[in-house]
């Protein structure tokens, strides 16, 4: 019996479906290493494919897949855009190729295109597999360029051991809008003036937002065009190198958040329609085209689609030195529906209604191929199905990834602060959601990430305090709106990251309650810059309430990350108090507790302890280094006691306020 269907016997009923799945994906894999000796060298297409200069040869082959396509040249600069200078020889499985020698002046940045005719007519493409490509302000339009500098660049990394990262805190970033200029960052501004604060704050990972090239900025990178080219809006692919670099002998992690779930329609710089049959690397027809995302659908069952998208992994891993990956879309990739519409509420809907048997067998050979590349890297899904399996090894039954997003989480804040007062909260609604986690799966909790701050919705500090923010976030301004909102903001992400899973992630800025959303200029906002950047100066003003919130999510990581609570047992209920809205579990052998009453401040709160001893205070979040109201003593020691032969402590549970205690 699978390792799956011991550890959830209700899947009992879908053993053959799960068998028959797996498999599917074994077979396909033992053909891949028949034909190709192995998995790697199946994902080495772009050493294949796209420009690669032989040594040996003295000059540069350029290999392009385009089954359906009549005739292809070469063009560029090098040969003055002369499509009959170099035209493509077709050779097996409808790749087509060219060989241009040195002496004809190709070489590093010459700008490059591939004229592709059918029998539409002809157009002038970027290649599939370029590895910089420039927008240019005017048109819009893209330019493809060799990218091979004299020198390689040089990494100092060696020492940087993934092993030894532990529960991955994550530090959510979008390289354009770091900086607080109206304008695009820049890889380097983030690799001088952002991974400080990273290190500074304790997280020990980046999860980079918008790496791979997209022609609309305002997509937040969720339309790649050129799948193998960093965005060069923010730098060249060697600065990203250095950022990841620099990254690394900080002692932090970065992860890359790719988009294989779908892809832009635009068919200069895209995939799209590259050969002109409209069904190359997508579906055909509407199968594939993503109405609520207006872009195109992989065929993943294609072998070159499937060739193309593992080899992007396996550069990104190598190349770039990334750690990992966070997918995007995976309950899109999964489903032919792609989630639209479908409560997930039975278990037929993960194995017998709408799935995608050939993206499920993608996504099994693509996280068994990262941990061959990188065995440590981090594999993080994010799914809003649930499908069983997810975090599970391929050959137990499940996906291979390492851990899920907690994507209920964040909905579940945003719907208590929308739709009922902080009076009426229930303990065991809060504790239901972050427990809720499928037995063996990791899950990476966040309390928002950057979906929570785009226009149209908002961060949670806006939905606590929102205007006020504006007016009352001066230390020496008191305010009751502000009070609360300081207050329920640092108690919301405690007990996220204390309880929510095995990692904990946060969008950048968000920690100090950034006060306002997320908008790229657009025409909606006259192609403003206001709203997309992070504004750190508020942060670094001693004169505002903004320190407050930074000084305790700087102590609420190094808690985490010092008594590895992430790394331990899921969080373990001692007490759930709905009259005083008072909720208190143990974790990693520490006590949390937290009070959400608006008034119930408790004078002698006795509760029951697994253990006893003498209990003392690691984190107070009413303490006033984090804007709190030091009604409570953390230098104080609370003895514990026995009654009937049970532990118990006792202390003084003022509202609005949590508290982390150690025995000693």
């Amino acid at each position: 019996m699978l390792k799956i269907i011991e550890d959830d016997p209700w899947l009992r009923p879908y053993e053959a479906d799960i068998e028959n799945r797996l498999d599917y994906y074994e077979q396909h894999l033992a053909r891949i290493i028949k034909s190709h000796d192995s998995l790697e060298h199946y994902a080495l297409r772009h050493k294949e494919l796209g420009f690669n200069h032989s040594e040996h040869h003295n000059g540069w082959y350029y290999r392009e897949w385009a089954p359906a396509a009549d005739a292809l040249s070469l063009i560029g600069d090098f040969n003055n855009w002369n499509p009959e200078a170099h035209p493509m020889q077709r050779k097996e499985g409808g790749v087509w190729e060219v060989f241009i020698d040195d002496k004809e002046g190709l070489g590093h940045l010459s700008q490059v295109k591939v004229k592709v005719q059918n029998e539409q007519g002809s157009a002038d493409k970027l290649p599939a597999y370029i590895q910089y490509a420039i927008q240019h302000p005017e048109s819009y339009d893209f330019s493809g360029y060799i990218w091979k500098p004299e020198k390689a660049f040089k990494w100092t990394d060696k020492k940087f051991d993934l092993k030894k990262l532990g529960a991955p805190l994550i530090y959510e970033c979008h390289t354009g809008m770091a900086q607080e200029y109206e304008g695009v960052g820049t890889y380097k501004d983030f690799e001088e003036n952002i991974l400080p604060r990273v290190k500074e704050l304790g997280y020990n990972c980046i999860q980079l937002m918008a790496v791979a090239e997209h022609p609309y900025y305002g997509s937040f990178g969720y339309h790649v065009s050129n799948f193998f080219a960093p965005s060069s809006r923010f730098g060249t692919p060697n600065e990203l190198k250095s950022l990841v670099n620099t990254a690394h002998n900080m002692g932090i992690a970065v992860i890359m958040d790719i988009v294989h779930s779908h892809a832009v329609k635009n068919e200069a710089e895209g995939l799209n329609n590259f050969d002109g049959s409209g069904h190359q690397y997508f579906h055909e027809g509407g199968k594939g085209y993503h109405e609520g995302w207006d872009s195109k659908l992989f065929d993943y069952g294609k072998e070159e689609v499937e060739r193309f998208l593992l080899s992007n992994l396996r550069y990104w891993l190598e190349e770039f030195h990334f750690d990992g990956f966070r997918f995007d879309g995976v309950t899109s990739i999964l489903y032919h529906h792609h989630g639209n519409g479908v409560a997930f509420d039975h278990y037929d809907k993960y194995y017998k209604d709408g799935v995608d048997w050939d993206a499920v067998r993608y996504l099994q050979l693509a996280t068994t191929l990262a941990k061959i590349i990188k065995p440590n890297c981090i594999l993080i899904s994010e799914d809003m199905s649930g499908m069983p399996g997810m975090c599970q090894a391929v050959d137990e039954g499940g996906l291979g990834f390492d851990y899920r997003l907690g994507m209920g989480i964040p909905d579940s804040w945003i719907k208590l602060l929308k739709h009922k007062a902080d009076e009426n909260w229930q303990m065991d609604e809060i504790w239901n959601v972050l427990s809720n986690r499928r037995y063996r799966e990791k899950t990476i909790a966040y309390a928002e990430s950057h979906d929570q701050a785009m226009v149209g919705d908002k961060t949670i500090a806006f939905w606590l305090m929102d205007k006020e923010m504006y007016w009352h976030m001066q230390k020496i301004d008191e305010n009751l709106i502000i009070d609360r909102g300081i207050a329920l903001h640092k108690l919301i992400r405690l007990i996220t990251a204390s309880a929510g899973g095995e990692g904990y992630l946060n969008f950048f800025g968000n920690e100090f309650g950034h006060p306002e959303w997320l908008d790229f200029p657009r025409e909606g906002n006259n192609w403003s810059y206001k709203y997309a950047r992070r504004q750190w100066s508020l942060v670094d003003n001693k004169e505002l309430k903004f320190e407050y919130l930074n000084n305790f999510d700087k102590a609420m990581i190094a808690l985490l990350e010092e008594y590895k609570v992430l790394d331990a047992e899921p969080a373990h209920l001692i007490n759930m108090d709905e009259k005083n809205q008072v909720l208190i579990f143990e974790r990693a052998g520490l006590i949390f507790i937290f009070n959400f009453s608006p008034n119930n401040s408790v004078p002698d709160y006795k509760f029951w302890v697994p253990m006893q001893g003498n209990f003392h205070y690691l984190l107070n979040s009413d303490d006033a280094q984090f804007g709190g109201h030091a009604r409570v003593d953390s230098t104080t020691v609370h003895q514990s006691f026995q009654e009937a032969a049970e532990n118990y402590i006792s202390i003084y549970c003022v509202n609005r306020a949590a508290f982390v205690l150690e025995r000693k």
